[in-house]
């Protein structure tokens, strides 16, 4: 009975000491956890930023370009003066 009692309380031990380490592995799991969960939210952010970054680059291309036609335009004489000229 006495061995019986002894292999119990050493048992009850053994599990405790278990409870113990998954409880340190579940604290460390739920830290990593938060960690990579803002890594994630940093990680959209600058996904996001790169996208209206994009989007504004383009933009400038389109009006420098509008920019660049406008000046032609205005460097070519009207039709009807060539018209004129060339009579």
């Amino acid at each position: 009975m006495l061995k019986q009692l002894y292999a119990y309380v050493k048992q009850v031990l053994l599990l405790a000491e278990d409870v113990q380490k998954v409880k340190a592995e579940v604290k460390d799991l739920r830290q990593e956890v938060k960690e990579m969960a803002e890594l994630m939210r940093q990680w959209r952010f600058e996904q996001q930023r790169d996208r209206e970054n994009a989007e504004h680059e383009r933009e400038k291309l389109l009006l420098r370009l509008e920019n660049t036609l406008l000046k032609f335009e205005r460097r070519l004489p009207p039709s009807n003066q060539q018209d004129r000229d060339t009579k």
